[in-house]
């Protein structure tokens, strides 16, 4: 099982080498980095210099990037603008697409396989301007994004508007050559896991593992909430990463740092208990 942090799981606090270095020593080997500024700064040269170099000293491999969803993202706070690619708003929806270029812009200098994105918010609905605001912002981005060796994954998130069916018809109708995140905590709360995951199979190159009671976007850590991670496991392809991506249930901000330690210390050990149920699941009968 390839195990993979998103960073998000500390999203209140600056991104720092002492936190690099608590999820190496938690046995992970590849994180993949929530683009918040008040996080890290991806406009910031000297951050990226420092990133790389905490990276590096840690042995630590950057799989991935999230992108930015939000403008003015701040310590404490779980709104700000939003940033929407799908904005048929043209001066909302270039805001949006110029902020994601910095943040793949990080590639020059680090490299990434994949950035994962939101088709746009959980409030839009998947209208024509909508779609064709997408496709505009796509269409660019994927460009810029494979100059710099980097795939697009769009995740399937809450709502109407990237729900596994209509992203895998976004795909095909627009033929931009797009992959897709498999977000499995979303699949709970909207079509079901095993669902979802037929649906989108054949476009899935990375995923988000995390768990809900099935009635609000909790991301908790798996066996916290409702999802039967037995059956999942079991239909999951072996070859995808595990990227858990999780809330800090010390946020809002102001948690101490040194509890990263014991937060990092439960991500161990379900990383180990989905490795062992992975392990049940091949072993013959008897």
């Amino acid at each position: 099982m390839q195990r993979v942090l998103s960073t998000y799981v500390f999203v209140h606090r600056r991104l720092n080498a002492g936190l690099l270095g608590e999820i190496t020593r938690a046995g992970i080997p590849a994180v993949e980095l929530f683009c918040s500024r008040p996080h890290f700064d991806y406009r910031s040269a000297q951050q990226v210099r420092e990133l790389a170099s905490w990276l590096s000293g840690n042995n630590l491999a950057l799989h991935s990037i999230h992108a930015p969803t939000e403008r003015e993202f701040g310590p404490g706070r779980e709104s700000g603008a939003p940033l929407s690619i799908s904005d048929p708003e043209r001066v909302r929806r270039l805001d949006a697409v110029d902020e994601v270029r910095h943040a793949l812009e990080l590639a020059e200098s680090i490299p990434f396989r994949f950035l994962v994105m939101h088709l746009g918010s959980s409030r839009q609905a998947l209208d024509a301007p909508t779609r064709d605001a997408a496709f505009t912002s796509l269409e660019s981005l994927m460009i810029f994004a494979k100059q710099r060796g980097v795939t697009i994954a769009l995740e399937n998130t809450p709502g109407e508007l990237a729900t596994p069916a209509n992203l895998r018809q976004f795909v095909h109708e627009t033929r931009l050559d797009l992959r897709l995140c498999f977000d499995l905590g979303h699949a709970h709360m909207e079509g079901g896991v095993e669902a979802s995951l037929e649906t989108m199979r054949e476009l899935i190159v990375t995923t988000h593992v995390h768990d809900n009671r099935g009635e609000k976007d909790e991301h908790l850590l798996p066996y916290q909430g409702a999802i039967d991670w037995n059956a999942v496991l079991k239909v999951l392809p072996a070859e995808l990463p595990v990227v858990l991506d999780l809330k800090d249930p010390a946020a809002p901000a102001g948690a101490p740092e040194s509890s990263a330690a014991d937060l990092l210390g439960a991500v161990r050990s379900v990383f180990e208990k989905l490795e062992q149920a992975v392990s049940a699941n091949d072993r013959p009968p008897g």
